[in-house]
C-alpha cells in the first residue's frame, strides 16, 4: 500500500480520535510510513497525523451558548423595587421614594438546610408502619451529629409529618438543643411534578401530579424566598423532609427547569444547602452532601 492510500485511509477515519490513532499506530508498525518515505517518516509523529486530522479549534466552536433566560430577581415575589400586590404605593410630596425603598429591602440571608429523611422499613403497609430502621437511626445521629459540628446558630427545625421525616428530625434535635421543632403537612413526600425523561418504574397518575404538585409548590413558595425586611440577623433553618420535596425545591430556587428534579440522587440523611441573598440571589452550596457518613452507612432509599 502506497503512503498516500495510507495517510487517506487514516483520515477518513476522523470522525473518532480513538480509532484514528489505533489505525495510526497499525500502519506506522507495518512499516507503510517508512517504506515510501524513508528517513523523512519520522518527522510524522503519531500525533502530528491525528492532530491534521482533526478541525480547527475555534472560540465560537467551544464557547457555550447563553440559554436566553435571564435571572428572574423578583422570582418570590419580594424584590422591593417591584410593585407591591401590583398596586403602586402612593407617595406624598414630602415622602422620598428611595428613603422608603431602601426601609423595605431585605438585608439578612436566609440560610436553608434541607435534610432528606434516614433510611426507613419499605415494607410498611402505612406511614405509621414506615418507620426508621437501625441504621436509619444511626444515619440520624450521624447528621444531627454533622450539624452540631457546622457550629451554626440554628433557628429552627421543620420537619414534614410523615413518620420517617419525623423521626429523623426528633434525633436530629437531641444534638441541637434549644432548637424549636415545627411539623408542617405541606412538606410530606409526593410526585411534585411529571419528569423529563420519563421513568418506567414510577409513575404517578395525573390526579397525583396535579394535587401532590400543588402542595409541594404551595411548600416552597412557604419556605423558599428571601429574608423578610424585618430580620436583621443572617438565619440558618433546618427543613427535614424528602427526596422529591429537596430536588424540586433546589431546581425551583435556582431557576431551572423544575421538570429535571429526577435527574438527581439524594443519599438518606443527606445535607442540601441553599442561600437566599437579600437582593434575591441564590446559590447552592452542597448538594446531597453525606460525606460525614462511613461508606458503609450511606443508603438511598
Amino acid at each position: 500500500m502506497s503512503y498516500r492510500k495510507t495517510l487517506k485511509l487514516i483520515c477518513g477515519f476522523a470522525g473518532g480520535s480513538a480509532v484514528l490513532f489505533a489505525a495510526v499506530t497499525a500502519a506506522d508498525s507495518r512499516g507503510y510510513f517508512g517504506e515510501q518515505r524513508g528517513e523523512a517518516a519520522g518527522r510524522w509523529s503519531r500525533f502530528t497525523v491525528l492532530q491534521a486530522a482533526q478541525p480547527a479549534w475555534t472560540p465560537a466552536s467551544h464557547t457555550p451558548t447563553p440559554t436566553g433566560h435571564a435571572w428572574d430577581f423578583n422570582w418570590d415575589k419580594r424584590d422591593p423595587s417591584a410593585l407591591t400586590n401590583g398596586k403602586k404605593k402612593k407617595e406624598s410630596a414630602t415622602e422620598d421614594p428611595s428613603s422608603e425603598q431602601d426601609n423595605g429591602k431585605p438585608k439578612a440571608t436566609r440560610n436553608i438546610l434541607l435534610i432528606r429523611h434516614s433510611q426507613y422499613n419499605l415494607s410498611g403497609n402505612n406511614d405509621k408502619e414506615r418507620i426508621l430502621t437501625p441504621l436509619g437511626r444511626e444515619q440520624a445521629e450521624l447528621t444531627g451529629q454533622r450539624l452540631a459540628a457546622l457550629g451554626l446558630k440554628y433557628d429552627v427545625l421543620i420537619h414534614s409529618s410523615m413518620t420517617r421525616a419525623t423521626e429523623t428530625a426528633n434525633i436530629i434535635s437531641k444534638h441541637l438543643p434549644g432548637v424549636d421543632l415545627v411539623s408542617c403537612d405541606l412538606l410530606r413526600e409526593g410526585a411534585p411534578i411529571e419528569p423529563v425523561p420519563p421513568v418506567t418504574h414510577w409513575k404517578p397518575d395525573a390526579v397525583q401530579y396535579h394535587e401532590d404538585g400543588a402542595r409541594i409548590e404551595a411548600a416552597f413558595r412557604r419556605y423558599i424566598h428571601r429574608a423578610d425586611p424585618t430580620q436583621k440577623e443572617d438565619s440558618y433553618e433546618i427543613i427535614v423532609c424528602h427526596a422529591n420535596v429537596i430536588r424540586y425545591f433546589v431546581c425551583r430556587a435556582l431557576q431551572f427547569p423544575p421538570e429535571g428534579w429526577l435527574r438527581m440522587g439524594l443519599n438518606n440523611g443527606s445535607i442540601t444547602w441553599l442561600t437566599i441573598r437579600p437582593s434575591g440571589r441564590v446559590a447552592l452550596r452542597t448538594m446531597g452532601d453525606s460525606g460525614f457518613m462511613p461508606p458503609d452507612k450511606l443508603t438511598r432509599t
